[in-house]
Formats: C-alpha cells, structure tokens, sequence
C-alpha cells in the first residue's frame, strides 16, 4: 500500500512539473533528513548543509542511445530511492520545487 502511495505521489509530480528527462537521465527530488543533536534539538533544513545524496526518482528517461541505434534499458524507476554522487546532479526549480538531473551512471545504489 506503501509503495502505490509513493508511486501516486511520484506521477503526481510529473504530471505538475511537465518536464520529461532524455537519454539516461532521470529526475530526482532530493531527500532532506532532519538532523538531531545529541541533546536533542533538531536541526531544520534552513540549516547549511551539504549537498544531499539520496532522492526519489520522479522521472526516467528512454534510455542511453547505442551505437547499433538500440536504446539501453534503465536500471531504476520512478519511485526508487536512490543514493548518488555528492556533486554530479544539475539543480533545476520547477514551480518552486527543487529537483535534481543525474545521468544513470551517476547512480550509485538504489536503497532498498
């Protein structure tokens, strides 16, 4: 239930953003997580942070184009949880919402 939850979420966001990813590149939402110190006063995201390196895939493109003309297959979907490279990702706005462009090879992992 979970994960149509997610899934529903995640189309919603394509259908509002109108932005459709080519090639390998996919379009991911960041993952914030609100720190804790030791003593217990969380830390809000206004906080300066590091770049953050897990998100939500929203979008995927076709696939990397081969030089036989075929198009390889994507190895993650919408609605995985992915962790990337700390500095790979273009940062685009899109209705004042924060998205990330990784290409596929910048995936490192899909988190499970």
């Amino acid at each position: 239930m979970r994960l149509l939850r997610r899934l529903s979420a995640a189309r919603n966001d394509i259908k509002l953003m109108k932005l459709k990813p080519i090639h390998d590149h996919l379009v991911v939402k960041p993952i914030t997580e609100n720190e804790m110190t030791k003593s217990g006063i969380v830390l809000p995201d206004t906080v300066d942070k590091e770049k953050p390196e897990k998100g939500e895939v929203i979008a995927v493109g076709e696939g990397k184009l081969l030089d036989n003309g075929q198009r390889a297959a994507m190895s993650v979907k919408v609605g995985d949880k992915v962790m990337f490279k700390k500095y790979s990702p273009d940062e685009i706005k899109v209705d004042g919402v924060e998205y990330l462009i990784i290409t596929e090879g910048d995936i490192l992992g899909i988190l499970e």
